[in-house]
């Protein structure tokens, strides 16, 4: 187990807040600069998770929504790691996942394009992962979709992420994007990523040893949370 507060957060490895590109920060992102505070207990503990608490089709996006046949699209595996900043693993980590069906729709009433709606894909799962860390889970591969940032803009296929370690401190919200996605470089949502190489580290990286015959391809994509500042030690 772990215990004791968190690295402090390098605030220029993230995008700013603040990014006129991306229109609809203007509105909702601070003004003032950021206040920062001491951990307490509520920012170094979170809730723990029990294999016991997630339904058997939780990890697999084609068959929990399932009614009368399967979803449309093409069916892959996305696998990792989920790590700290120092390298190490963050065993029963809770992956949630939330994402559009093959036609670029998501299962959402104020969701209005013309896309498809797949009556046998909701679009959501989740996963814990095991004590090295590891995660996987099954889907259809989302489509890109319009949106009114700009005139006839489009955002790249991706799966959005909500993550939850071991304390409230490591809670991450991201997005992953597929390699070889010809919309990635001129999304302005991952324009505010401040580097390349951070960039690139939100793209999924084809895994084709991981390819299942005549089924699904493979996407890896490892993730890294906060670490705390002592070292992990095992409570017997």
């Amino acid at each position: 187990m772990a215990y004791g507060p968190f690295a402090m957060r390098d605030s220029a490895q993230h995008a700013p807040a603040l990014t006129p590109t991306y229109k609809t920060s203007v509105l909702r992102s601070p003004r003032n600069a950021l206040i920062s505070i001491p951990h307490s207990l509520t920012e170094m503990t979170a809730p723990v998770f029990s294999p016991a608490e997630l339904g058997p089709k939780d990890d697999d996006l084609i068959l929990n929504f399932a009614k009368d046949g399967l979803p449309v699209g093409e069916r892959i595996i996305v696998h990792g790691y989920v790590r700290d900043e120092f390298g190490r693993p963050v065993p029963n980590a809770l992956v949630e996942v939330w994402q559009a069906n093959a036609s670029g729709r998501y299962r959402h009433k104020k969701d209005t394009y013309v896309g498809a709606l797949d009556p046998n894909f909701g679009g959501c799962g989740r996963v814990l992962t095991n004590k090295d860390g590891y995660y996987r889970y099954r889907t259809i591969r989302p489509g890109p979709y319009p949106w009114r940032n700009r005139i006839n803009e489009w955002r790249p296929a991706h799966i959005h992420y909500a993550i939850n370690g071991d304390g409230w401190a490591q809670r991450l919200i991201t997005q992953m994007y597929f390699e070889g996605d010809t919309l990635i470089p001129s999304c302005p949502i991952l324009a505010t990523v401040p580097s390349d190489e951070q960039r690139r580290g939100l793209i999924a990286l084809e895994d084709k040893p991981n390819f299942i015959e005549l089924d699904s391809r493979c996407y890896r994509f490892d993730v890294y949370l906060r670490g705390r500042r002592v070292t992990w030690f095992e409570n017997k």
